[in-house]
């Protein structure tokens, strides 16, 4: 895949709107233990990526969430990379 294969903003945004369902989601809609687990699996295969592969994550997240016109999942896209791990700042 390349930088403009459409592919990989779309597959970008399911891990991240996985993430989210996973963080918000009720107790009763998915077990809480079963969802920590899975988004601990989620950044563990992120931060295993090479580096340049997580710096084109990053950007296409970037991309996402400057494109974004929900303020919820902008803010969810922008907040991403901090919450798994993959930056230290928030602003970053």
């Amino acid at each position: 895949m390349t930088d403009t294969d459409p592919l990989v903003p779309v597959l970008a945004g399911l891990v991240v709107d996985v993430v989210w369902f996973l963080d918000s989601c009720e107790d009763d809609e998915v077990n809480p233990d079963s969802a920590v687990k899975m988004m601990e699996s989620v950044s563990w295969v992120l931060l295993g990526l090479p580096q340049d592969q997580r710096d084109r994550f990053l950007k296409v997240l970037r991309d996402l969430a400057e494109a974004e016109t929900d303020p919820g999942r902008r803010e969810f896209l922008r907040a991403f990379p901090f919450a798994c791990g993959l930056v230290e700042d928030h602003e970053s």
